[in-house]
């Protein structure tokens, strides 16, 4: 017996991530394999695996399924898919299964994202832990035992059926035509708009794609494929000014998120986003559908450093705005307690009850069309009922004695006509309904995170100047 194995390098809170190599490798997956299907207990049923571009996700995919065959299950293998196609597909099919991606991180790392049958997603708080203490013992014993009856492997290509389901949920037969820009960062939308937006598998909707980056690559030789960092909006803005194009849209490497350009090069805030999408599923649950009768008050989920615009039009329409932490688990879980028909993050995650509650950016990217064609004005234009107010963004400080800077600002403002509240950090709001601020420390590192929001952008600039100012100066005292 070898000595003990420590896989919690690469097992984080939601995923698997790490350098390929180091700590993701072929062992650790296969024995990850082999501990998915014994803490699921999945033996004798299907679990499917694919992966997105990087070089090695072919190799782990193997891997990971004969860890998975050993155990008793069969596999499916997808191979070339996005997130949200493995969340289509654990959905559609009702199966248990993982896809090798990184999302966004540099071309030297892989990782695991994993979702029950239903695409219920797992977590360390619901099986990741048990995953990875299963295969830590795998790999300390040296060996995964096989079953009497070892499972089977096929292969099966869902991006058809993917992108028909997803024209199925959005109509843009009828869309008036427009020109898109869309920036794939050489990740899997690269794949996945052709099928979906365009004609390669399904008949041409009235949309001119204008494709950048469409090579699969998981090298990312263009720039990373990681649209929250302003720097790698710069082609895409670039291009739709160039192009005279409509809206620009932007994914990340595995295209679970989207980001959105209007027609001036300017970005639109996911919250504006967030807004939108929701007023359109708001009067979708209304009117009802095949597989929903009428909601009289559909619930919204938004996280509460969303712009206060989210839950004022979510209540204007009828809808019912849920307020939670960040984080998708958070998200996830409200959708389906709370029977959400949509919700929606600052990072650009949007999650749909009709998308078995998971996250897609194909599909938000598609209501944004659809949003945009119904109406003659220009995207800056329409956006601009979506962003009443002027927020901060996120303003990261580096603070060794995180609870020392919040006390400070907690000092100051504790005072007559502010409300304070800790559902997740503190957030501070103005009674008069004038600004508010959230800070977060960061769960991985000495940061305290800052977002802002005011009605003018005097009183956000003002607000946020103090408040960073009150932060470092606990952090110049520390140093």
């Amino acid at each position: 017996m070898n000595s003990t194995v420590d896989l919690s390098e690469s097992f984080k809170a939601y995923d698997v991530r790490g350098v390929v190599g180091e700590t993701i490798t072929r062992e650790t997956v296969e024995a990850t394999g082999a501990a998915f299907v014994d803490v699921l207990d999945l033996s004798g049923q299907t679990v499917l695996v694919g992966g997105d571009m990087r070089p090695s996700s072919p190799e782990f995919s193997k891997a990971f399924a004969a860890g998975v065959t050993a155990r008793g299950a069969d596999v499916v293998l997808l191979d070339l898919i996005s997130t949200d196609e493995l969340y289509y597909a654990c959905g559609s099919f009702n199966m248990a299964g993982v896809t090798f991606t990184a999302s966004h991180n540099p071309a030297q790392y892989n990782g695991i994202k994993m979702a029950k049958a239903g695409a219920i997603p797992i977590s360390s708080e619901t099986g990741l832990k048990e995953i990875q203490a299963r295969a830590e013992h795998y790999l300390a014993e040296g060996v995964i035992p096989s079953v009497d009856k070892t499972g089977s492997i096929s292969v099966r290509d869902v991006l058809r059926d993917y992108a028909q389901y997803l024209r199925s949920l959005v109509d843009l037969t009828g869309s008036r035509p427009l020109k898109v820009v869309v920036d794939a960062g050489n990740g899997m939308a690269g794949m996945t708009t052709p099928a979906v937006l365009g004609d390669k598998i399904l008949p041409a909707l009235p949309l001119e794609i204008v494709p950048l980056f469409f090579e699969l690559d998981g090298s990312f030789p263009n720039h990373p494929a990681n649209p929250l960092e302003p720097e790698n909006l710069r082609d895409l803005q670039a291009a739709v000014v160039e192009h005279g194009a409509d809206i620009g849209v932007a994914f990340d490497g595995d295209a679970d998120r989207c980001f959105v350009i209007d027609e001036k090069g300017q970005p639109v805030s996911p919250s504006a986003i967030t807004a939108m999408v929701a007023r359109r599923e708001i009067r979708r649950a209304q009117a009802g559908s095949t597989n929903h009768a009428p909601e009289e008050t559909p619930a919204i989920i938004h996280n509460l450093i969303t712009s206060r615009a989210v839950p004022e039009l979510v209540k204007h329409d009828g809808g019912r705005p849920v307020r939670t932490r960040v984080g998708h688990s958070f998200i996830k879980d409200l959708m389906a307690s709370e029977g959400a028909v949509f919700g929606g993050e600052h990072s650009a995650h949007y999650y749909f009850r009709d998308f078995y509650n998971a996250d897609t950016g194909m599909l938000a990217a598609m209501h944004v069309l659809a949003a945009l064609a119904e109406q003659d004005l220009p995207l800056s234009d329409l956006a601009r009922e979506y962003e009443p107010y002027f927020a901060s963004g996120e303003v990261n400080s580096r603070v060794e004695d995180v609870p020392a800077a919040i006390e400070r600002v907690r000092t100051e403002f504790t005072v007559d006509g502010v409300s304070v509240d800790e559902l997740d950090g503190v957030t501070f709001t103005a009674d008069s309904g004038a600004w508010w601020f959230n800070l977060r420390a960061s769960n991985t590192e000495p940061f305290l995170r800052l977002n802002a929001e005011a009605e003018t952008e005097a009183t956000m600039e003002k607000i946020r100047d103090r408040v960073l100012e009150l932060v470092r100066e606990t952090a110049k005292e520390n140093a």
